[in-house]
């Protein structure tokens, strides 16, 4: 078969295939029976990785991951596979926004500006607050997001939108507190309130409120709970408070250690880290 590969462009195939007695379609199946295997394989490890990744992978984050494991694959094939396969990224379903409460008249401003670009030395963490159900009652998730490399810092899960919640989210944030900058959140008054600014101020950290009716001013955390309830929420089912918390501190893992962020050159929190 190979000589007759090799020979193609001097002479007609069927004179090839007559000279060494070949019927013509023997080789052309055993031409595509190499692509036919490598079709399996490739459509294993796409599944693997959309299964592994919470289902969240679109085909540029698929390509990304299979260039990290040296498969180099166009994303109109990752299409094709995941098409014929019926495996949909979640961020293809068109989520909707609710409207928020009235928020407060602090006199503290938007300090941080907007000042969002990844790998800046000064160490500036994000936070807010989203809902999710626990059987018939709402519960509550808080993160706090390091700019610098997107990774969750700080993460709590409870019954209530307190500061107390947020409390425990910096309860776990394990860098040096007085090395931070600047803390901004929303004008929630679980963020702004005295139990908040006495621990502020304590370590030195500046406060950083968002514009009132103005979400772009909270960016990041706002993209990080768009990937929370769109990866880890959706879909799921959480029967108590315990299954929450667990579920939420597996899926924290994975997003700081491996899920490839785009603003990161396709990179995990953790990894961009330790690259910079």
């Amino acid at each position: 078969m190979k000589l007759i590969a090799d020979n193609q462009h001097r002479s007609p195939l069927r004179a090839l295939c007559r000279c060494l007695n070949i019927a013509r379609n023997r080789f052309y199946y055993q031409r595509q029976f190499p692509q036919q295997r490598q079709d399996i394989v490739l459509n294993e490890i796409v599944g693997k990785i959309f299964n592994d990744n919470y289902q969240a992978y679109g085909t540029r984050r698929m390509k990304a991951a299979l260039s990290k494991q040296g498969i180099a694959v166009s994303r109109r094939r990752i299409g094709r596979i995941m098409a014929k396969n019926g495996w949909v990224s979640k961020y293809t379903y068109k989520k909707y926004r609710v409207h928020v409460e009235k928020s407060n008249e602090s006199s503290v401003g938007n300090e941080l500006n907007r000042e969002f670009e990844i790998g800046q030395e000064r160490k500036i963490l994000v936070t807010d607050l989203t809902y999710v159900r626990v059987k018939q009652h709402w519960h509550y998730l808080c993160v706090i997001v390091d700019i610098s490399n997107r990774e969750i810092v700080g993460r709590s899960a409870g019954r209530h939108k307190t500061s107390a919640l947020v409390m425990q989210a910096i309860s776990q944030i394990l860098m040096n507190l007085p090395s931070i900058d600047f803390f901004h959140s929303d004008r929630g008054k679980e963020f702004d309130n005295h139990l908040i600014d006495e621990c502020l101020t304590e370590f030195g950290i500046k406060r950083s409120l968002s514009r009132k009716g103005c979400p772009y001013d909270n960016a990041v955390a706002e993209t990080t709970f768009k990937a929370v309830k769109t990866e880890f929420v959706s879909n799921s089912v959480f029967n108590t408070l315990e299954q929450l918390k667990l579920k939420f501190n597996h899926y924290v893992d994975w997003f700081n250690y491996n899920r490839l962020h785009s603003t990161l050159n396709y990179q995990s929190p953790i990894e961009y880290k330790q690259n910079r």
